[in-house]
């Protein structure tokens, strides 16, 4: 019998999933040091650094990274008046790098979030988790009782409709945190030495008509699908509120993927979130957005787009209309978000006109 040779083995097994489909977005206003940890998993992909802050500043990225680095003055360079749309002193600013890339998919990472251990102490490849999630179809029609029926060890269960098992092409991946949770100010105030320690071998598609709130510190997704929809929103520098951030685009992109029949999925994989940062400074980020979510979510939660809406795009200048009509009641802040959603789109289209009104058809209603 003929063995086949252990260097072809190896040099297969270490092919990088999608290493030219997919594009690593940091953003970060120091150096990069944290990207040795991770340079096993993200060495063979391709990185794109938004650094934000002071454009001056040199950011130290260590070698044999393969990247692009843009600051506010590229920014500004690049979009001319339309940079108006995209926050500074924020990491909101790293959906720059979700408009400038060229790539089918999206992974998304903090400076502060190291590689994490799964029960077994074995090391976990956060990117290769979310690759297998976002490759395999979510179930937002009907839930599925033993969770992700497409991973390995799992099925549909008892009772679940076989006219459904094709399920949905999959458009986020949203995962989670060891060590440091993602709590907001006032639970972080009464519970100063919360740590997260409970490692939930999961993942779940969140149901069609629900919201949920998006973490963009560690998460991956289609930018085919939905990535003009993920528009981190005005913040930090200027603005009333912050790390409202990723929580804005997940209620705009969960709403545009329920219309579209696009899925969402939830769980793992981990990383370890190293640093907690100032409940004080969070709190004064966050005061208005605590009241405003009390209108925010009913108002996600009530929103319809109309039949005529067959792209992200559509959707989310159908979406930035009732921003303005129903939100700017609550305060002239939304007035400006509307508007600088439009700008969004406006901008994006001019970065990537070949997608520039794709219809999205694949999902089922």
């Amino acid at each position: 019998m003929v063995e086949p040779a252990t260097d072809t083995i190896a040099a297969t097994r270490l092919v990088p999933l999608l290493k030219d489909e997919l594009d690593i977005v940091i953003p970060t206003i120091r150096n990069l040091d944290f990207l040795e940890m991770w340079r096993p998993f993200f060495e063979p992909y391709h990185l794109i650094i938004v650094q934000d802050g002071d454009p001056s500043k040199v950011i130290k990225v260590p070698e044999g990274f393969d990247y692009e680095l843009y600051n506010r003055n590229d920014i500004n360079r690049i979009l001319g008046p339309k940079a108006s749309c995209i926050s500074f002193k924020d990491s909101a600013c790293r959906c720059f790098g979700y408009m400038v890339s060229k790539k089918k998919y999206i992974f998304t990472i903090d400076d502060d979030c190291f590689v994490a251990k799964d029960p077994s102490g074995k090391a976990i490849n956060a990117l290769e988790q979310h690759i297998k999630n976002i490759l395999s179809p979510s179930t937002p029609f009907f839930f599925n009782t033993l969770y992700d029926p497409y991973r390995d060890g799992a099925d549909f269960v008892r009772g679940y409709p076989f006219s459904l098992r094709e399920g949905a092409p999959t458009a986020v991946s949203h995962g989670l945190w060891l060590n440091i949770p993602d709590y907001d100010a006032p639970t972080q105030l009464v519970k100063p030495l919360e740590r997260n320690t409970r490692y939930v071998d999961a993942v779940l598609t969140i149901p069609k008509g629900t919201l949920f709130p998006m973490c963009g510190m560690n998460l991956c997704f289609d930018r085919d699908l939905i990535g003009p929809a993920m528009y981190f929103g005005l913040m930090g520098d200027g603005q009333p509120i912050g790390r409202y951030d990723d929580m804005w685009a997940g209620w705009c992109t969960k709403v545009i993927c329920d219309h579209l029949g696009l899925g969402v999925k939830t769980g793992l994989p981990y990383i370890y979130h190293s640093k907690a940062s100032n409940p004080f400074v969070n709190l004064k980020k966050e005061y208005k957005g605590i009241f405003w979510q009390e209108e925010i979510i009913p108002f996600f939660q009530a929103a319809t787009l109309s039949k005529d809406c067959t792209s992200v795009q559509k959707c989310y200048i159908e979406l930035s209309k009732q921003v303005k009509e129903k939100l700017g009641k609550v305060d002239p802040y939304f007035d400006k978000l509307a508007d600088a959603m439009v700008t969004w789109i406006e901008a994006w289209d001019e970065l990537n006109p070949s997608g520039a009104s794709a219809t999205v058809s694949n999902g089922k209603a």
